[in-house]
């Protein structure tokens, strides 16, 4: 008998017993299609010289498949990589009371742009923009998808077919490509560019304008650091430039904070309050960065000019809807209490542990790290490391911690990187960061309540091949 022909049917398979719950939970069209392509993958190893697999082992590859295919692609991961705010893993980690204030925007409708006084049509910038306000001085808010579309908006409606001033050591360039100059020649502005890499003076913007300026800018460098020889003008100062020829001062923030973080011991980091007190008519920052909330731009300042920027067509095109203006909502409520914001805002948390709490953390997985790599020709360890806050936020300051190290025992080899993929390949996957011939954990975001659980994923770690 031909043993292809040995091969069981798709509703022979679906009527076994093992696949009930599967089709109760998935629905029988995937769990048809998972049948049939296994089917067809036994069919061609067959044909390849393999043998006839059990009707068992049939059954397993088609849950295997079905895994595959359901598995949620934007999946939770263990962030040990050193980096607090990482922007290929979302930024951010959001608080528990933002996280319920989405689960309750998501299960009900909203009053997003509904004025419940009038009975009449809302505006939905007014949901965040009283707090926006009394956190920055500010006279109005405006809300985006993010700080690139705030300073897109703003350029494309205050400056467009116009000039704008920028010292040349401003022209940053942050992830993707993304150039400052580039942003702007796609707003419609066109970019003066004055001063040197490293010195900038008064004189240089005093002479750059003339009847085709429409603003002063200046952009907060937030992902690198020029040290040395080096001048810039003082905020107070540019207002004073541009106010004297009757045109708007603009900051460009990129990360953004509302709180004064030395306070905590971390480095300063300027905020939209200073800037607004130092004349700036508009301000732009992030939400999902050193704030601490959900992906955003924001956009604070004069009344007249959020007015202008709102009326813009490209407004609607880059507004926000009610997920992202709960989430911001409920996040800049918790700055009402700076007190307590360290213990409630989940980034100033991981930025402001204790280098002594880690190294405990540290030496409490050391056990389980090195039982992990018995079997591995690496040599497992703690030692310090320097954490980094991330997503160009105070680029050249780092953060003392700890991390599990893994270094090889003798000449180098892949061990390293095969190690990373089996951490990869656990659920939830583990990152860590190779350099310098060691693959390093840094524990700062490892929370102590999954402390234990981590440990268990470090037991389940695949032997090397």
């Amino acid at each position: 008998m031909n043993e292809l022909a040995r091969l069981p049917s798709v509703d022979r398979l679906l009527s076994e017993a093992a696949l009930q719950n599967s089709l109760a939970e998935h629905g029988r069209s995937l769990i048809t299609a998972a049948a049939r392509a296994e089917l067809i993958a036994a069919r061609e190893a067959m044909q390849g010289g393999a043998a006839l697999p059990t009707q068992a082992q049939l059954l397993d590859a088609i849950e295997e498949h079905l895994a595959r295919r359901t598995r949620p692609r934007l999946q939770p991961v263990v962030n040990l990589t050193g980096t607090v705010l990482h922007t290929n893993l979302g930024r951010a980690v959001l608080p528990e009371s933002v996280v319920e204030a989405i689960a309750r925007a998501a299960s009900a409708p909203c009053a997003l742009e509904y004025d419940l006084a009038s009975g009449g049509r809302g505006d939905r910038d007014d949901i965040v923009e009283a707090l926006l306000c009394e956190l920055t001085g500010a006279e109005a808010a405006t809300v985006v998808n993010n700080n690139a579309a705030a300073v897109f908006l703003l350029l494309n409606t205050l400056a467009q077919k116009k000039e704008v001033v920028v010292s040349r050591g401003e022209l940053v360039e942050i992830g993707g490509a993304f150039r400052v100059p580039d942003i702007m020649r796609r707003a419609g502005a066109k970019l003066v560019e004055v001063g040197t890499t490293n010195r900038t003076h008064r004189r240089d913007f005093e002479e750059a304008v003339h009847a085709k300026t429409a603003l002063l800018m200046k952009v907060h460098t937030s992902n690198y650091a020029i040290e040395g020889f080096t001048a810039a003008v003082p905020e107070p100062e540019l207002a004073q430039v541009a106010h004297a020829n009757g045109l708007s001062f603009v900051v460009d923030l990129g990360s953004g904070t509302l709180v004064n973080l030395e306070q905590w011991g971390l480095p300063h980091e300027p905020t939209p309050k200073e800037s607004i007190a130092a004349g700036a008519d508009l301000v732009t920052f992030s939400g999902d960065k050193l704030l601490g909330g959900p992906q955003a731009g924001l956009l604070v300042g004069r009344r007249e000019l959020i007015a202008k920027i709102k009326k813009n067509p490209l407004k609607r095109c880059l507004r926000v809807g009610k997920l992202t203006l709960a989430a911001l909502e409920a996040t800049l409520a918790l700055y009402r209490d700076p007190e307590r914001l360290p213990q409630r805002l989940e980034v100033l948390r991981l930025l402001t542990r204790s280098e002594q709490e880690i190294r405990e953390q540290a030496q409490r997985l050391l056990p389980i790290w090195q039982v992990a790599l018995a079997s591995w020709p690496l040599l497992a360890t703690v030692e310090p490391t320097l954490s980094q806050i991330g997503s160009g936020s105070l680029p050249v300051n780092r953060l003392p911690s700890f991390a599990l190290v893994a270094r090889p025992r003798g000449k180098r080899s892949g061990a390293l990187q095969r190690l990373h993929g089996a951490l990869r390949r656990l659920d939830p996957p583990v990152l860590g960061h190779i350099a310098e011939d060691a693959l390093r954990l840094d524990l700062r975001c490892l929370d102590a309540q999954n402390e234990a659980v981590f440990g268990e994923h470090l037991a389940r770690l695949d032997p090397p091949a």
